[in-house]
């Protein structure tokens, strides 16, 4: 077995370190072998475990304009909805 000798330390908000580790102490992990699975799952990756984009301008616009409720269309059928997108 390897030996566990390099260390890690980061920074954060101390109300997101208490609410991530009791959110870890409920699946019955600690902080060390959360960053070690998270590690492991970058390694695995090759990247971050999860999927992060920068969005372009026309989804952008789109998810502000509906949070606004703005330009929303509504369809009483899903055969309604698809012949509106011509699917």
């Amino acid at each position: 077995m390897t030996k566990k000798t390099a260390t890690v330390r980061a920074r954060m908000e101390p109300g997101l370190k208490k609410e991530a580790e009791h959110i870890l102490d409920q699946l019955r992990l600690n902080t060390t072998e959360a960053i070690r699975i998270y590690f492991k799952q970058v390694k695995l990756q090759r990247g971050l475990p999860f999927e992060m984009k920068i969005r372009n301008e026309t989804t952008h616009q789109a998810i502000v304009e509906a949070k606004d409720g703005q330009e929303l269309e509504e369809f009483e059928t899903t055969e309604e909805l698809f012949e509106d997108l011509d699917i």
